[in-house]
């Protein structure tokens, strides 16, 4: 499951809707809107979010969580490491073998690690220090 599938499931839940009806409402398949809640599909267009967010008829913060939980959602990540520190390279790769036996406490450790920035500069414009 994405970050995002589990706020759906979680919204969704929550409000007593079942999947079949939120699916008509915004004119998918359930299926395609089951597969979203379980991360068996990528992670879902800007214009789906959008009407997903209208849906549940949630505003401001709430909205922008949803937008960025959308973001951070594909499951199948590539990284590119080329031309980066060869530590950034043996984390990706490290990272891509343990994920799966990574406990959610261990998780959680990982992520309060990382620094969180809105945006940053694409992999070819990032400045050298």
């Amino acid at each position: 499951m994405t970050p995002f599938g589990q706020k759906l499931r979680d919204l969704r839940s929550a409000r007593g809707i079942a999947l079949k009806d939120m699916a008509a409402a915004l004119r998918v398949t359930p299926a395609y809107l089951s597969a979203l809640e379980h991360g068996r599909r990528g992670r879902p267009s800007w214009r789906l979010v959008q009407s997903i967010i209208g849906y549940f008829n949630v505003i401001w913060d709430e909205a922008e969580e949803i937008e960025r939980l959308a973001r951070i959602s594909h499951p199948r990540v590539t990284i590119d490491t080329s031309g980066l520190d060869p530590k950034a390279t043996e984390l990706a790769n490290r990272l891509a073998e343990e994920v799966a036996y990574l406990t959610a406490p261990e998780l959680e450790r990982l992520l309060a690690a990382m620094p969180s920035r809105a945006r940053r500069p694409s992999h070819g414009a990032r400045k050298t220090r």
